[in-house]
């Protein structure tokens, strides 16, 4: 019993230190996140501050002075104009790049890190369930923390969800899946047919 436990703390405990894997927007939404709380922060203890009749901060003086005085051909002007566009267009850029949702992390061997494409789990175990009769139709979606599978047939769901949760346990992902088999109403086209789904 307490190698049971054990085992199933280990389990836990790799499945923690695997955690999720992080796109680069990550990193960058909380520098945007930090450098925004920094300024915002500062410029409302100077704006209380002048409220409560002490003199602006040097710096705000300096900065709106800087602003009001220098022209639009200056070449401090054009180097920040130029770099704020190309922040800009990085941030874009990482808006709009596709991210890590998709992607399930595998449990950890060796030191490395590994992950598996949702898409790829729905076609294993589609293969898997090919095998196995009295299935006319099957409709896989992968979602972040359950599968839910959809069949037509005559199969009976308690053996399909057997072998394909051992599909499951093969694949080594550090937070398994629930897997939920139902059977589908409704007719089948003739022949065995499989459609694979990533839920968001």
């Amino acid at each position: 019993m307490s190698t049971e436990v054990s085992e199933v703390s280990d389990a836990a405990e790799k499945a923690e230190r695997a955690g999720r894997l992080r796109a680069p927007r990550t990193a960058a939404a909380a520098l945007v996140a930090t450098g925004v709380l920094v300024v915002a922060g500062a410029l409302l203890y100077d704006v209380v501050a002048v409220r409560a009749g002490q003199p602006a901060r040097r710096w705000r003086a300096q900065i709106a002075d800087e602003l009001a005085t220098r022209h639009l051909d200056d070449l401090w002007v054009l180097v920040g104009a130029g770099v704020v566009t190309l922040l800009g267009g990085w941030l874009l850029w990482l808006a709009i790049a596709p991210g890590l949702r998709r992607w399930l992390v595998l449990r950890p061997y060796g030191g490395t890190t590994a992950a598996i494409e949702r898409a790829g789990i729905g076609h294993l175990l589609a293969d898997r369930a090919a095998g196995l009769d009295g299935i006319e139709h099957l409709r896989i979606r992968v979602g972040r923390r359950r599968v839910r599978v959809s069949l037509v047939g005559p199969a009976d769901p308690a053996p399909v969800e057997r072998q394909l949760r051992d599909e499951l346990e093969r694949v080594g992902l550090a937070r398994p899946l629930r897997l939920d088999v139902r059977t589908a109403g409704g007719r089948a086209a003739v022949g065995a047919q499989e459609s694979t789904e990533v839920a968001e």
